[in-house]
């Protein structure tokens, strides 16, 4: 969902770096072949991600929801020499898609996928990250904060995708929402935990960015 007006939004992205070649074309096959492609960051969301990354310039990043892997690719740039991304998504059937633009990057041999769930997988990663990226199912999103905050070291950044949830957040809850619900409970719970410090971005669906204290 885009909360600014259509010349603004357009105007921001002509401002805006431009999306690189690479990243255009695995927009344009994710829009031709695979399903639900407004799940993809695309141009300028991914370059927020990307100058966040480079800001950070961590040494490890986490990613939560691989999708084809475009927010990897962007997150990517911002890695150290010797850095590592390991991104980690449950459906199996986008890897080879994933995989493709991955090795036609320069950060090929950085990245790495973990096919499965998420709270399961993360346990077994003995890696302190700098940068995580959380944008998979959003019943779980207060799960996954809890079971990787503790793991940050201080000074690390956590970016959360669709918080604002197309405008549902300021909505009466409908019915048996429980996405809506437990985005509620975590915009809530990062405004008030005292190991973290928040601000919401109103990006495209909203990108909050939470630094451990």
């Amino acid at each position: 969902m885009y909360f600014l007006p259509d010349a603004i939004d357009r105007y921001v992205e002509l401002h805006s770096e431009d999306e690189p070649q690479l990243l255009q074309e695995l927009n344009r096959e994710t829009h031709l072949k695979i399903l639900q492609p407004r799940m993809l960051s695309g141009g300028y969301q991914g370059r927020v991600l990307s100058i966040i990354s480079k800001l950070v310039h961590p040494k490890n990043i986490l990613e939560i929801g691989t999708y084809t892997g475009y927010s990897a690719l962007c997150l990517a740039e911002g890695l150290q020499p010797n850095g590592e991304l390991h991104t980690i998504d449950i459906n199996e059937e986008l890897f080879d898609f994933q995989r493709k633009y991955f090795d036609k990057s320069i950060y090929g041999k950085q990245i790495f996928q973990h096919i499965g769930n998420a709270l399961e997988i993360i346990p077994t990663l003995d890696i302190s990250f700098d940068l995580v990226f959380v944008d998979a199912d959003k019943e779980n999103y207060v799960n996954y904060f809890h079971l990787i905050v503790d793991r940050l070291p201080s000074g690390a950044v956590i970016l959360s995708d669709n918080v604002l949830w197309s405008g549902k957040v300021v909505q009466k809850v409908v019915g048996d929402d429980i996405s809506t619900k437990v985005l509620l409970k975590y915009n809530q719970l990062l405004k008030e935990d005292s190991r973290v410090e928040t601000v919401i971005l109103p990006i495209r669906d909203g990108l909050t960015i939470t630094r451990k204290k």
